[in-house]
């Protein structure tokens, strides 16, 4: 998360995680049928900034960086500002122990190796425009596997969400060479982000969101390791790149996590996945004025039907 992922994964720098208030480990979930309140809005937008930027800090990576390094870099980066956070042992059932590293596949592994590699086909902003598809995936697999279906807005949300991604896809794909590779990497990841996110929220209720991200993130640096070992091998220094991949992991990932999974706790898995819709206008200005990426005016088209989306997110289920 994103991304949420998307994720949501997902998801534009705040400050380091090392002072974030300890209230963070401790979830004081709300129902999730209930309209958002001042917190959770204030979590929903931090996110989508944060989640936004991803792509672009990506893209500038990818400058003097393998893909495999800035997937490894990133998680391992994550995974030792969570470490920093004042913690309370935990025990996790051996049950919950296997849904963190199914988590930590779902939610890290997979998402994370395949976004960089898109990028190489990919602009930043069509990239963050398509991540828009993973509240689709969260209602669906919530509806199919999770006993949580959505309630009249969110169905509506996500009809019009899939629509806008339809045409971000089909005015992206248009312009050829290695683009529809690129999409069905992203669109991959934004299945394992809807997945995880119905997942998450259980899990978080029960042992609150650090306890959780905290093995999830240290699990997904031993998966992904290899692969950014390798990369490392094939990397040159340089410090932008560096400095984009440091942000990218202690802010993109590990601050992210734990909003993404207090707010998941708050307003359900379906609902909260709603913040990729947040990601692709941000994504798409980040682009614009950094890197001067352009867009296909139908790919706009279909970033305005994602954005309004959003806003059914928030209302209460009937």
């Amino acid at each position: 998360m994103p991304n949420l992922p998307y994720v949501v994964g997902v998801t534009a720098i705040p400050e380091s995680p090392t002072p974030m208030p300890s209230k963070l480990s401790v979830d004081r979930p709300v129902s999730d049928r209930e309209p958002f309140t001042p917190l959770d809005w204030s979590t929903f937008a931090a996110l989508g900034l944060i989640w936004g930027s991803s792509f672009l800090l990506i893209k500038v990576g990818l400058e003097s960086f393998h893909p495999g390094l800035i997937t490894w870099a990133r998680v391992a980066l994550g995974a030792v500002a969570l470490l920093m956070l004042r913690r309370r042992p935990v025990s996790f059932d051996a049950g919950d122990r296997r849904k963190i590293v199914l988590l930590s596949v779902l939610w890290v592994g997979i998402p994370f190796t395949l976004y960089p590699l898109a990028e190489q086909h990919l602009n930043s902003a069509v990239t963050g425009l398509l991540t828009g598809a993973t509240p689709l995936f969260a209602g669906l697999f919530g509806a199919m596997w999770f006993n949580r279906p959505s309630g009249n807005p969110q169905r509506m949300g996500m009809a019009i969400g899939f629509a806008g991604v339809t045409l971000i896809a089909a005015g992206s794909g248009a312009e050829g060479g290695t683009a529809p590779l690129g999409i069905a990497m992203v669109l991959a990841a934004t299945v394992c982000y809807g997945i995880a996110t119905n997942m998450a929220g259980p899990l978080q209720h029960k042992y609150g969101s650090v306890n959780v991200m905290r093995p999830m993130l240290a699990y997904g640096a031993l998966w992904t390791a290899p692969f950014g070992f390798a990369g490392a091998m094939r990397s040159s220094m340089a410090l932008g790149p560096l400095l984009a991949t440091l942000v990218l992991g202690v802010v993109g990932t590990g601050v992210a996590f734990v909003l993404m999974a207090t707010l998941v706790g708050r307003v359900g898995g379906p609902r909260a996945s709603f913040i990729t819709y947040l990601i692709p206008p941000i994504a798409l200005v980040l682009g614009a004025i950094f890197l001067a990426e352009t867009v296909a005016p139908i790919a706009l088209g279909g970033a305005a039907l994602v954005l309004a989306a959003s806003i059914l997110a928030s209302r209460a289920e009937k």
